[in-house]
């Protein structure tokens, strides 16, 4: 009786948000469930109870009972990646979340103007003088992000954005609430599930700083709105966000409730696209702008994340290889902006092998571990084994040596013919240093075959490369 109350009473809430928040801003019943489901995720109880007991999605309407081969394995994606924890680590969680809320105190006194009669500790003063010199560099492409998530105590991703807000003049400029805008930022760096290997708050923050750099690069500096700046630092900030950590074909093969909801189409996309939508309506943070340009801001958000989703990566590169080829891109064009921004959100989402080798290396042991812990689950639960994530098949060398091949080099060489700076021979610099790394940790990967025959790694291109973009980080 009184899980089924609380069920009751959270239901009614949620309708009646709905109520309140619609105005004249129309739904589809796909939109609805989404936002839906988003808005019950956000409650700590339900989010409880629904890692108890799957019948719960039955109980509320949210979908049948499944009766497949594999019904939804029950996993907690919020612990799906989360290693044994002695009880003396809670209390140094506790520690952190102190410091962190010292931090935004801090932060919001400065912000106000207000001087702090009673500074805080010398140390975490010391912390936030060393991360505001890290983010006078934000726009070096050398920018550290993991020592700049350990000067912020983890708070990486909402620093550096409101940071980049701030910088382009966008909270003056569209009126925005700082504490909205505050607001929104940490319930986004919260909504990431910071027990997965690679797609945590980090990345986003990493992938926010490499769209910054892209921002400033002449062509679109000259070119973009301001409105494209704003949608642009947004969408990196939550093109991943609520990552389960596994990937699109998972989630199908296991009948998960996503993807019956977005019909196994860009599942994991269009969930970080509604959970993104659910966070700026619960914080209002466009709720001073007319209904018509936050519905337009939510659509165009909308159309820049779902271009990060990897199985569509010919697609773009084949629109965007026509463009350079016929010369017809023109950045005066509200629409041609646009496809730029997907692009550079598309080369920022998948950077990290054109990033220095010291940070490069750390991101690609991340994903891989991500990778080789749903082929862990996979086993365990006797499903097919996703691409790329069968550690004893594959290794780190072996997987990035394909990815930069198939994926990244295809995607930064036309993006270097679009943008032909400094930035992008840096970028196309360390891809082939980092490259030639794993391939001294992989001989077989990059040798030839004796006697004139053939490279078989070339020979056989298309499957690696059909299995690169479905095993791939983004998918």
């Amino acid at each position: 009786m009184g899980i089924a109350l609380i069920l009751s009473i959270i239901t009614i809430l949620v309708r009646w948000i709905f109520s309140k928040r619609r105005g004249a801003i129309s739904y589809d019943s796909s939109d609805q469930t989404a936002l839906y489901i988003r808005m019950l995720g956000a409650c700590v109880i339900f989010k409880q109870l629904f890692s108890r007991d799957v019948r719960v999605r039955s109980q509320v309407g949210f979908e049948p009972e499944r009766r497949g081969s594999h019904p939804y394995l029950g996993v907690d994606f919020r612990t799906l990646h989360s290693r044994a924890e002695s009880a003396g680590s809670i209390p140094a969680r506790r520690i952190r979340r102190l410091f962190s809320f010292q931090r935004h105190l801090l932060s919001s006194r400065l912000l106000r103007g207000a001087p702090h009669l009673n500074p805080l500790h010398i140390l975490d003063e010391d912390y936030c003088g060393q991360a505001k010199c890290m983010l006078e560099k934000v726009g070096s492409w050398n920018f550290d992000i993991f020592l700049f998530d350990r000067l912020t105590n983890g708070n990486s991703l909402v620093f550096l954005t409101f940071h980049l807000l701030s910088q382009y003049g966008l909270i003056e400029l569209f009126q925005l609430d700082m504490v909205k805008v505050r607001r929104f930022l940490v319930l986004v760096q919260e909504d990431y599930h910071n027990q997965n290997p690679y797609h945590n708050a980090v990345h986003a923050a990493d992938v926010t700083q490499a769209m910054h750099c892209y921002l400033r690069e002449p062509k679109l500096a000259q070119s973009l709105t301001s409105f494209d700046i704003l949608l642009g630092l947004l969408a990196a900030a939550t093109h991943d966000l609520d990552h389960p950590g596994v990937n699109q074909p998972f989630l199908i093969k296991t009948n998960h409730y996503l993807a019956a909801l977005y019909r196994n189409t860009s599942v994991l996309e269009n969930h970080h696209w509604r959970s993104a939508v659910g966070l700026l309506r619960e914080t209002e943070l466009f709720s001073h702008l007319p209904a018509e340009d936050s519905l337009s801001i939510e659509r165009q958000l909308g159309s820049l994340i779902l271009a990060t989703d990897i199985s569509r990566q010919n697609e773009y590169l084949s629109r965007f290889r026509t463009h350079l080829d016929e010369n017809d891109l023109n950045l005066g064009n509200a629409s041609h902006r646009h496809f730029v921004l997907q692009m550079a959100l598309k080369c920022a989402d998948i950077c990290n092998p054109c990033r220095p080798w010291e940070l490069s290396k750390q991101w690609s042991e991340k994903v891989t571990e991500e990778f080789f812990h749903q082929g862990d689950i996979e086993k365990k639960h006797k499903l097919e084994i996703s691409p790329l994530c069968d550690s004893e098949a594959n290794t780190i060398a072996s997987v990035q040596i394909g990815f930069m091949t198939y994926v990244v080099e295809p995607l930064f060489a036309e993006w270097a013919r679009f943008s032909d700076t400094r930035l992008s021979q840096t970028m196309l610099g360390h891809l082939g240093l980092n490259k030639a790394s794993w391939s001294t940790m992989e001989p077989e990967a990059s040798g030839s075959s004796e006697d004139g025959e053939s490279d078989p790694a070339r020979a056989s291109e298309e499957p690696s490369s059909r299995a690169l973009t479905q095993g791939s980080p983004e998918s």
